[in-house]
């Protein structure tokens, strides 16, 4: 028997990478051969006159007279490996293979450049731009001479560049578009009109993708066009003395409700006194750094494969990952998933974390494009577990579970059949994967290190810097295990919140649910406070309501406030409103009371209106029994000059944001709330624009007010590809199901993310739509289905305002949607009075009747071009669109319940 080396083997081969190794996406390098428990030197014995290749899995595959062959490399007592070559499939020794794939999120660099130049004629034109891909907007407005403060007013039309929408009366919202085909960068150009008494060009940048706005220093872009502007550190022109801007912020405003006192100005005027000041005017060219959030795609393939001769488990883990990767991992025995830690030899570049978990570095490909490793373990462990690593706050892993690798025997199940089995038995939820993983052991040390403080505090010594180290490894194992928390994604998967829901008790009360059983009626639109009497009007309406079916009343918000619709609110504790006195409301609460309805009072939380200015005027002083000063407001707040906390959630653009870090906030809220259930009788809240401050604030409140329903508004724009909406639409649910986590499932939340896939389902005829990859309906309702709650039409979205209205003649085919799937619906007053009213009380008595509930299981039956269809509970069936559907006939008797135009319901007799 021969001998030769690997070295000059694998360098002068022809034959040195294999079709099997670009199949699988890399070139296996020599410096990659650490499988220690195989080989001991870099020799083979070779058999007959083969040219051969190293596999990715420690095999050499090679090619003799056009026959492919594997042979098994083995350890010999002469500190060589013994290669054995036998004919058989490259396919015979695998065990698992699956490709995961893996989002992360990049960021991308670049800037934002403004540009003031004079054209022909005398005409000047402002550009900005952007170098950074996406669907960028402009939004922006104007200041104009005499005007005070920083709130915007609309320019004069002949300032609009094409394309251009009106918000409201305070602002206007510009596309960008691309300078050329190909090109990343995206300009708009506007032509000034200097003939105008426009002081200013106001904006802030938007982009579509992300939801993100980008403004300067916490504060909206101005260009000045007069001497004289007020500097509030937010001027861009060189003719200022401005050098580089420095970084932006992200911000997030809500454009859609307007400042309760913006004035009507002209739309243009003309003057000595305009022009002489403008004589200063001065071209410029400025650029700051940008820097956004890009969602890349990846994936890691995991091939296992059992070695013949040595009966190890041989692992290839590869990813198209850039930079260093790190697997974090361990292995599994005993039928358990708890991590431990194999016995030696281990992978180059490996190390042990905390006697809990082993890391071992991928290697880079030759080409650069990713990294691969692999792992020789004990052919008697039962499964590998890992995560993967990128640095201290990025961790990545199998959509909320760990990477999960089965050791089968060839005799098992084929490959594709084994991952399907292991998918159903990984661990369900985020608290399953921390506890089969190594999230628990940094628990457990928390505990332990605050343990030692506390015996630490009974020593007579001085142990202030020991406790503080103490603190510090705290802090630190906080971090660590929280960012592996939030690398999880979805935070909540479907499964897991469903096999928890199936577990609580079929009635019970909770301020997310109710009794699971509600149907919520909005009790007004946006016109209902014109009539000054709206509590009596509904009093009257109360027997009928009870008598539909509805069990909960959502009334319009209570307080004094700035906009007569009640949602710019200033005295919390002055219940006079446009819609009555606060007698009126609180018999209008009795009465609902008295035929079974509880009340919901929309509490507005996020903002308040002031009383007075400060010593700059700008208003953000309280009166009132709240008397708060500018402590109250956030200090990122870009138009109200705050002396708060930044904010925890997404700025409002019309009235002072209020900080609910300050205790003296929280405590003023906490007793209106308590008050508001004392007084008033109010059994729980609509909370208005949650976007704005962090859910756990909701749940301090929550806890203190016990309400007994409680429904959020979270409501921000849903993912679209060049106008066109993206079927998966996970990130956005995600979002929702984020703040309801973080109130602790205190809350529901209005499912938007279904109003909006209902929507595009009807314009295009698409019901395909409705069906997520795992068979599940696509919004909230598919995932916390108890907590989320299904609209297709509010004050904001319909009625006069219409900001977002339901395809029109199609409203009966998304109430045959909400009304017979889980969650808990909300119907629209506009349209129980309409000629709708007969089918939908058809279907609240359906609802009712058979019992669906917000926990209601379905079951996708159809879900194509022009049909969708689906089985509640198997005790109610339904199908909107155009297709045909039928119910199976069987042990079912099925008979026609509801039915309408494009819809129908049945029910089992």
């Amino acid at each position: 028997m021969s001998t030769v080396r690997i070295e000059p083997l694998l360098h002068h081969s022809p034959l040195r990478h294999t079709s099997l190794d670009r199949a699988r996406g890399f070139l296996f390098s020599p410096s990659s051969l650490n499988l220690r428990c195989h080989f001991a030197s870099k020799k083979l014995h070779s058999i007959g006159r083969s040219i051969a290749s190293v596999s990715s899995l420690g095999y050499l595959i090679s090619e003799q007279r056009g026959r492919r062959s594997v042979a098994a490399i083995r350890a010999s007592s002469s500190d060589t490996a013994v290669v054995e070559t036998t004919s058989r499939s490259e396919d015979d020794d695998v065990i698992f293979k699956q490709n995961f794939p893996v989002e992360r999120i990049d960021k991308a660099e670049g800037k934002i450049y403004v540009r003031l130049k004079q054209g022909k004629e005398d005409n000047w034109e402002l550009s900005v731009g952007c170098s950074l891909p996406g669907k960028w907007i402009l939004h922006w407005g104007v200041s104009y001479v005499g005007d005070t403060g920083s709130e915007w007013d609309q320019p004069p039309e002949d300032m609009r560049p094409p394309g251009s929408v009106a918000i409201k009366d305070y602002a206007i919202e510009t596309p960008l578009g691309k300078l050329s085909e190909g090109d990343s960068f995206h300009e708009v150009t506007i032509n000034l009109n200097l003939e105008s008494s426009v002081a200013a060009l106001n904006f802030v940048l938007k982009d579509e993708e992300t939801g993100a706005w980008y403004q300067h220093k916490g504060r909206d872009f101005k260009v000045p066009l007069l001497d004289d502007v007020p500097d509030d550190g937010n001027l861009i022109g060189s003719k200022k003395g401005f050098g580089a801007l420095g970084n932006l912020s992200n911000i997030v405003v809500k454009p859609d409700e307007p400042s309760a006192d913006v004035l009507e100005k002209g739309k243009s005027s003309s003057g000595s006194t305009t022009t002489k000041e403008r004589k200063g005017l001065e071209e410029f060219y400025e650029e700051m750094p940008i820097s956004k959030h890009v969602a890349g795609d990846n994936s890691v393939s995991v091939t296992a494969r059992k070695c013949p001769e040595t009966s190890k488990n041989i692992v290839s883990i590869e990813t198209d990952l850039s930079g260093d990767v790190t697997v974090h991992w361990g292995v599994c025995k005993n039928g358990s998933k708890k991590w431990e830690i194999p016995a030696e030899p281990y992978p180059e570049e490996t190390s042990l974390f905390k006697n809990k978990a082993l890391r071992t570095r991928l290697q880079r490909k030759d080409d650069g494009d990713g990294s691969f490793g692999l792992f020789s373990l004990d052919g008697e462990l039962e499964g590998l577990c890992f995560v993967l690593k990128l640095n201290e706050s990025t961790w990545l892993n199998n959509r909320g579970e760990d990477f999960y690798v089965p050791f089968l025997t060839s005799t098992s199940l084929p490959a594709e059949s084994e991952a399907a089995q292991v998918s159903e038995k990984t661990p369900k939820t985020n608290q399953e994967v921390s506890e089969s993983g190594f999230t628990d052991e940094i628990i457990t040390e928390i505990r332990n290190l605050a343990i030692d403080i506390s015996s630490h505090k009974n020593q007579k010594t001085n142990v202030k810097e020991v406790q503080v180290n103490i603190l510090q490894e705290i802090e630190k194992l906080a971090a660590e295990a929280y960012s592996i928390f939030r690398s999880t994604t979805p935070t909540f998967t479907p499964e897991s919140v469903l096999e928890a829901e199936v577990e609580e008790p079929e009635i019970k009360i909770s301020s997310g649910t109710g009794t699971g059983f509600e149907i919520l009626c909005q009790g007004f639109n946006w016109e209902s406070h014109k009539s000054g009497r709206w509590y009596q009007e509904l009093q009257e309406k109360a027997d009928e309501l009870a008598s539909l079916g509805f069990t909960v009343l959502w009334l319009p918000p209570p307080t004094e406030s700035v906009s007569p619709e009640g949602y710019m609110p200033k005295d919390l504790y002055n219940l006079n409103s446009r819609y009555g006195t606060i007698d009126e409301l609180k018999e209008t609460v009795k009465k609902f009371h008295k035929v079974g309805i509880k009340v919901l009072g929309d509490a507005v939380l996020n903002h308040r209106c002031a009383h007075f200015k400060n010593s700059n005027g700008v208003w953000n002083l309280f009166g009132g029994r709240l008397n708060w000063d500018d402590r109250a407001v956030v200090a990122d707040d870009p138009h109200f000059q705050g002396r708060g906390n930044k904010s925890s959630g997404d700025n409002f653009h019309a009235a002072p944001n209020i900080d609910h870090s300050q205790d003296f906030v929280r405590k003023d809220i906490k007793e209106w709330l308590c008050w508001m259930r004392e007084e008033v009788g109010y059994d729980g809240w609509r909370l208005d624009f949650v976007r704005g401050f962090w859910g756990g604030y909701v749940k301090d409140y929550m806890d203190a007010s016990k309400p007994y329903f409680a429904v959020g508004e979270y409501w921000d724009s849903l993912s679209y590809t060049y106008g066109e909406m993206d079927y998966n639409q996970d990130a956005h649910r995600q979002r929702i199901v984020d703040w309801i986590n973080a109130t602790s499932g205190a809350a529901g939340a209005f499912d938007v993310t279904t109003k909006g896939i209902l929507h595009t389902v009807l314009q295009k005829c698409e019901y395909w739509r409705l069906s997520d990859p795992q068979g599940k309906p696509p919004g909230v309702v598919g995932w916390w289905p108890s907590r989320a709650v299904t609209f297709i039409e509010n004050h904001d979205t319909g009625s006069t305002q219409g900001h977002w209205r339901f395809p029109g003649g199609k409203e009966m085919q998304g109430y045959a949607y909400i009304l017979t799937h889980p969650g808990t619906p909300a119907v629209f007053f506009d349209h129980i009075y309409s000629d709708y009213r007969s089918e939908i009380a058809s279907l609240l008595s359906l609802r009712n009747r058979q019992k669906l509930h917000c926990r209601s299981e379905v079951n996708i039956v159809k879900s194509e071009r022009d049909v969708y269809a689906a089985i509640i509970d198997e005790k109610v069936a339904m199908k909107i669109g155009p297709g045909h559907y039928e119910p199976p006939s069987g042990s079912q008797n099925w008979s026609v319940a509801v039915e309408g135009r494009d819809y129908k319901v049945w029910e089992t007799s």
